[in-house]
């Protein structure tokens, strides 16, 4: 991360993601840069699109982007910008931008997979707390645990900086809408993999990974 030096980088949106990304890429999605046009492929959505210098490094470390795009991050011929755009850069899977519109449509990917009797690949989107005043999430959450998405992860980013939130109750909304929830520390790598990887049968799955204040 510490060759992309353009302007707007919000760092700490980006820093705070980071070791949840690390882990998805490294240990738990089965994606990698020839499969992305394999249908049993898994599926990660980056919603929360701001400062996205994590997801780059991450990208380029998995070779699914070259290394020497990243100094250019937010130039004006520079694939990589200020929100991932699906149809620059590879292995995106959405183009971000508002925010809200992530999980709304992880919920539609994991559906249209059912549809299509394609049960083996996992959707996983990232979020985070802010994106939680948003009513298309709300909307979001109460479909997908009556529904059984058990498909569907959602990690939430939890850097305290929703308007709108009583503190640690990220969880308990979700789990009143029938999810299979858990609050981890978002920088202990083993509490990660082991809160990604536990089984949900029957339920959509959220993990809060909790990192430190935004503005501390």
């Amino acid at each position: 991360m510490g060759l992309m030096t353009g302007a707007e980088k919000h760092g700490p949106a980006a820093t705070s993601t980071l070791d949840v990304l690390w882990v998805l890429y490294d240990r738990v999605l089965r994606v990698a840069p020839g499969r992305m046009d394999d249908l049993e492929r898994d599926r990660f959505l980056l919603s929360k699109g701001h400062g996205p210098m994590a997801y780059y490094a991450v990208l380029a470390a998995k070779g699914f982007v070259p290394a020497d795009w990243l100094p250019g991050f937010g130039s004006y011929d520079s694939p990589l910008g200020h929100h991932p755009d699906r149809v620059l850069v590879p292995g995106a899977e959405i183009g971000s931008g508002s925010l809200g519109h992530g999980l709304p449509i992880a919920v539609g990917t994991a559906l249209g997979l059912r549809a299509r009797r394609r049960f083996d690949p996992a959707v996983w989107v990232l979020i985070g707390d802010a994106e939680l005043d948003e009513g298309s999430n709300h909307e979001a959450i109460a479909y997908a645990g009556p529904a059984g998405l058990d498909r569907l992860h959602t990690v939430v980013i939890d850097n305290s900086s929703a308007s709108h939130a009583l503190p640690g109750g990220i969880a308990t909304r979700f789990e009143a809408a029938g999810w299979s929830a858990e609050t981890v520390d978002g920088r202990n790598h083993e509490a990660l993999y082991a809160a990604f990887t536990a089984p949900h049968p029957g339920r959509p799955r959220v993990v809060v990974a909790r990192v430190e204040p935004k503005n501390a």
